[in-house]
């Protein structure tokens, strides 16, 4: 497979990715609607079923969701596959030209030590459907860097401010680089990412 072919399918990967998630929103909306997660019971403390639900649309989309986030990831690690394939046969100095097209991607600088760590990755979270991984290294988290750094509180403001709007991340996976985008937002979790994340130095 040639570097364009390489590129065109990661994208169309991305693409089929975006796809999945909008899926999971529009079906974890039904869920919030009724006051109801992924795990509540759907029947009360006698077994008689919860009356203030919608209990075949609850459970078809809880069946779903799970569903969708089987092939999420599946589709994310043949993202990271295919990535990973494309940096191996170009130029590392090339790394943002696979994404050259995204609204966000405008650093050129290449950046390699990571600067803060992820420890907890929640199930079903922005930080999960985006791919991440308890015990990645954060090279790159949107703006910030190793060279610009300095505390927790510098993710925190670039959370905040980027809500709706994906970030492009740069992490460090044993001895691989890899690139994805994390759409900071409201889920059924609590903030706005579902991972914990600590500095390292």
């Amino acid at each position: 497979m040639t570097n364009q072919d390489c590129r065109e399918n990661v994208l169309k990967l991305i693409q089929e990715k975006n796809k999945i998630e909008d899926e999971i929103n529009n079906l974890t909306t039904i869920l919030t609607k009724n006051g109801i997660g992924m795990l509540d019971p759907l029947v009360d403390a006698e077994g008689f079923p919860l009356n203030h639900i919608d209990i075949y649309q609850v459970r078809y989309a809880r069946q779903r969701i799970i569903c969708l986030q089987n092939d999420h990831k599946s589709i994310m690690k043949q993202i990271e596959n295919g990535l990973h394939g494309y940096y191996s046969s170009s130029n590392e100095a090339h790394i943002d030209s696979i994404t050259e097209n995204h609204p966000t991607s405008s650093t050129t600088q290449q950046y390699k030590n990571p600067f803060a760590k992820v420890t907890i990755v929640t199930e079903g979270s922005p930080a999960a459907y985006a791919g991440l991984e308890t015990g990645d290294l954060i090279v790159e988290f949107g703006s910030l860097n190793a060279t610009n750094f300095t505390s927790l509180v510098d993710i925190s403001n670039v959370v905040k401010h980027s809500e709706g709007h994906q970030l492009r991340l740069k992490l460090k996976r044993n001895d691989r680089y890899i690139v994805t985008y994390l759409l900071p937002k409201r889920w059924i979790g609590s903030g706005l990412l579902g991972c914990n994340i600590i500095a390292i130095h």
